[in-house]
């Protein structure tokens, strides 16, 4: 009976990201530089809340888009770090990580044979769900642009069924931010026309020398963007699985319902961690980018003094340096690498044909295994 299950679904591939990720359990003395999971320890007053809310007894459902208070929190958060302004009544989901966040959010604009703008390399995780709507991503090849989109890009791919464009800046995999000088061109091209922004600012809070600016805060955009966000990256809270929507009510009143037939709510626990980490804890991401930036600093000339091509990361913990010189496929290259030189990475091509010739290296680790990492990749490519 197979052949009656939903061929969208059946279609599907899973992330080539797990075809690295599930050959490391046969290499158990490998390096592991492929993870997007910070190596910071969720901040103690956090876990704390979480636990308090269990032995409290607050395991209950809450209201559908979540805690009124939580939801207050978060738009205060949004407000201070982004000047964003969003009434918790009615603009602000509280969803099951942003994952979620992003599905209820293209269910919600898509339609069948619509098109869906959005830059490419990027994170596997958007086109899949871009195409269960029916909807038709169209990717736009960065890889020449030093990995950033701009409004003359965009501009070349606009059609009448465009309806979204797609910015998930601060970037996974590439580590690019867009400043405030290409959101604005990107503004002024899109806010006359009927098209949707969504704008996944999950890796907002970690960005190096530069503030994040949200397309969102330009008063012509804010009507048609809806922002994503969470607590994932900038608190180290993958697991709680907290994530955000902002977004106008007219859009917001319609996502909610998918929410709810989808997930209810999300965890009451979370939730409550997720009340402390936005009311008390909005400077505890500070010590954890401080951290990243050295990384990131240290990682970058270790590559480019092994003579590789390679953006320098403005925001986000991914690294994706460029492997052509080897003339080597990315899958294949990152497998061999593995198997003889010890170190676990993503291949490019993983995150779309345009990533093909790359890899993605994740610097969420410390530097003492962010070193011996390093070390094995100089000398695997010494011997090619």
């Amino acid at each position: 009976m197979e052949h009656l299950l939903n061929k969208g679904v059946r279609q599907m591939q899973f992330s080539g990201i797990r075809r690295i990720a599930n050959m490391i359990v046969d290499y158990p003395d490998a390096i592991n530089l492929t993870l997007g999971q910070p190596d910071f320890l969720t901040p103690e007053h956090i876990k704390q809340a979480g636990i308090a809310a269990i032995q409290n007894n607050k395991t209950t459902y809450t209201q559908n888009p979540g805690l009124l208070d939580l939801r207050r929190a978060a738009a205060n958060f949004m407000q201070q770090k982004y000047k964003l302004t969003y009434r918790p009544e009615d603009e602000i989901i509280v969803t099951t990580g942003a994952s979620q966040a992003i599905d209820i959010t293209l269910r919600t604009i898509l339609e069948p044979g619509c098109e869906v703008i959005l830059p490419s390399p990027v994170y596997p995780g958007y086109v899949p769900l871009i195409q269960l709507a029916g909807a038709i991503p169209v990717l736009i090849d960065t890889s020449n642009n030093g990995f950033v989109l701009t409004a003359e890009m965009i501009k070349e791919k606009l059609t009448d069924r465009t309806r979204c464009v797609l910015l998930p800046y601060p970037s996974n995999p590439v580590g690019t931010i867009l400043d405030e000088q290409h959101i604005r061109e990107i503004a002024e091209l899109l806010k006359d026309k009927e098209i949707f922004v969504v704008s996944d600012e999950i890796y907002s809070e970690l960005t190096y020398g530069k503030p994040h600016v949200s397309i969102a805060s330009i008063p012509e955009m804010r009507e048609k963007t809806i922002v994503i966000n969470g607590l994932s990256k900038s608190h180290s809270m993958t697991g709680w699985r907290i994530g955000l929507t902002c977004a106008p009510a007219y859009i917001s009143k319609e996502m909610v319902k998918l929410h709810l037939y989808s997930a209810t709510c999300a965890s009451t626990i979370s939730q409550y961690a997720a009340l402390e980490a936005w009311t008390n804890g909005l400077d505890d991401p500070a010590i954890m980018r401080n951290e990243y930036e050295k990384r990131r600093d240290y990682v970058y000339d270790r590559l480019v003094s092994m003579g590789l091509d390679v953006v320098k990361p403005e925001g986000a913990f991914y690294i994706f340096p460029s492997i052509r010189r080897t003339n080597m496929k990315s899958f294949d290259f990152a497998v061999e690498l593995l198997k003889t030189g010890g170190v676990a990475v993503i291949p490019g091509d993983a995150f779309s044909p345009e990533g093909e010739g790359f890899i993605r290296i994740s610097y969420a680790y410390s530097l003492d295994t962010l070193a011996e990492g390093l070390n094995r990749i100089e000398r695997f490519i010494e011997r090619l």
